[in-house]
This record gives structure tokens, sequence and C-alpha cells, in this order.
């Protein structure tokens, strides 16, 4: 997998430190993360300096893939166990904290994700333009067992972002609890990794598995993501 450097202090969330401040994000059951509204923040302990550091992160991908359920995955609220298709945009806010290597400081990153339905795209001329305003990264998403929503990744890429552009980008296969049928090969993956210089992560979106997987699923999904979106802004700095 492509990774920029490593940004973020990986095994930080098992340390007593860590694992306190992810106590304060979790639920009493600690099987997910605590959803909020978009005007809501967590509280933390009054011994934690956290450092707070926002953006916008918007989900696309073929129809019918997993976007919904996945957002609702990271974020801690209920899985749909019925596809739906997406009216419009929905904004989800989360957070997720990391601890950055070579700053030695604790970042709470504050995650706003936009979702939209395909057929809201096609219909209304403002949805893309209102996701794409001041963006700062994309989540490309397909499903493990549909072909075609693999295959459809590389136009997204193509008509979505520029070379130059210095989005964080990342790609998430879902339905990986499937994967005994995926249609997606191991190797198609590590080739697309290493053309695109993208990293394609893995989750499962099953609501019956919510109860035995706990937040083990998304930790090293979010970590991934944040580091991208961090070294996102190393870039913007350097070239500034």
């Amino acid at each position: 997998m492509f990774k920029p450097s490593r940004l973020l202090i990986e095994d930080w969330l098992q340390t007593t430190e860590g694992s306190e401040i992810l106590r304060s994000l979790s639920s009493v059951n600690g099987l997910h993360l605590k959803p909020y509204g978009l005007l809501e923040r967590p509280a933390f302990p009054s011994s934690s300096s956290v450092e707070d550091a926002s953006y916008k992160l918007v989900v696309v991908g073929k129809s019918s893939v997993g976007k919904t359920s996945t957002i609702a995955k990271l974020s801690g609220h209920p899985i749909p166990s019925v596809h739906c298709e997406t009216a419009g945009i929905q904004v989800t806010r989360m957070y997720w904290p990391v601890k950055i290597a070579h700053l030695n400081k604790i970042v709470l990153m504050n995650l706003a994700l936009w979702d939209t339905g395909e057929l809201a795209v096609k219909k209304f001329d403002h949805i893309l333009p209102a996701c794409k305003s001041d963006v700062d990264g994309i989540l490309f998403l397909f499903s493990f067992v549909d072909k075609g929503s693999w295959e459809e990744i590389p136009h997204l890429i193509s008509r979505l972002t520029d070379l130059n552009d210095k989005l964080a980008k990342i790609v998430i296969g879902t339905k990986f609890d499937q994967y005994a049928h995926s249609e997606v090969s191991q190797r198609e993956l590590r080739e697309f990794e290493s053309r695109w210089q993208m990293p394609v992560l893995k989750i499962s979106n099953n609501p019956s598995q919510e109860s035995t997987s706990g937040l083990t699923d998304i930790i090293p999904v979010l970590n991934c993501v944040c580091e991208r979106l961090w070294y996102r802004d190393v870039l913007k700095e350097e070239a500034s």
C-alpha cells in the first residue's frame, strides 16, 4: 500500500493516553463511536490537550456500493439494513483522534462526510459543484462483489480530480465480509495502488457483525484517511 510517510503514531490509540481519549468518543459498550450532530463537539478529560482540524470529505462511487453504510459504520450511526438511494446531499459529522509524530501533539480530526445519490447528481446541476467546493479529500468506494463498481473508480478519479490538486484521495472496498465471492483480485489492488499512488482500504458494513467487530474495523481506515489529510496539509504548507 502506498504511504506518504509515517506522519501519525500508528499504535497511539493503544496507549493509556490514546485509549482514554478514544473512550470519550465511544459508546458506553465501546462497540462504535458516539454519533454527533453538525453543531456538537465531544468533551475530553481536562488533562488532555487536544487541537482541532476540520476537513470536508466527499464520498463517491457507483449506486448501491455502500456509501451511506460506510459513513454510518465510520461515524457510529446505525448501519441501514436496506439500500435506499440518498436524496440530495447528506452531511455527517464525526471526530477521530490522532497523534502527529513529528509535532508530538494530539489532533482531533473533525470530519464532515458528504454523501449524495447518483440520481441526485444527474438530476440537479448544483449538487456536484456544492460537493466539490472547498473539499479536502475524496473517498472513492467500490464493492468487492461488483466488478463494475471497481472498474468505474479510475473514471471517477479522472473526472473529479486533477494531478496537482493536492486532495487527499483514498479508495475503500466495501462488503469485504463477502471476500470469498470477490470479483476483484489482490493483483488488481496492488497494480492500482502502484499506478495511482492511492491506498485501497477494506471495510465490512454488515449490521449483524457490529456486536463482534467493535471499533477494530474502522481504526485502520480512519487512521489512514486522517494521515492522508494531514499529508495534504503538509504539502500545501511546503508549496506556500
